[in-house]
């Protein structure tokens, strides 16, 4: 069993910058691909960011790519999400997400076997 806990979010004006943090526990992480999701008010959860578990390869939703950046620590434990740039229509919770997978990252939250509960970001305008 692997347990997610998230932590980092806030408010934040546009423009500004936040960086989540989600610490794992219960195995041995670089074996884990990790997984960035968020769910705004009345809307699906969606993907937002992603990163594979011993070779670091990402991937990006179009909403972020550029201004988001996820990076893990193998030896911490801890995966990142670096937010830039934030605009009013990022605010949402986001949740970390985990599975076994030390290739490949994964898109789709079906995907993933462990989930976090989630921190809450608003960017005010």
């Amino acid at each position: 069993q692997v347990q997610l806990v998230e932590s980092g979010g806030g408010l934040v004006q546009a423009g500004g910058s936040l960086r989540l943090s989600c610490a794992a526990s219960g195995r041995t992480f670089s074996n884990y691909a990790m997984g960035w999701f968020r769910q705004a008010p009345g809307k699906e959860r969606e993907f937002v960011a992603a990163i594979s578990g011993s070779y670091g390869a990402t991937y990006y939703a179009d909403s972020v790519k550029g201004r988001f950046t996820i990076s893990r620590d193998n030896a911490k434990n801890t995966v990142y999400l670096q937010m830039n740039s934030l605009k009013p229509e990022d605010t949402a919770v986001y949740y970390c997400a985990g599975r076994p997978g030390r290739t490949y990252y994964y898109i789709g939250d079906h995907n993933y076997d462990y989930w976090g509960q989630g921190t809450q970001v608003t960017v005010s305008s």
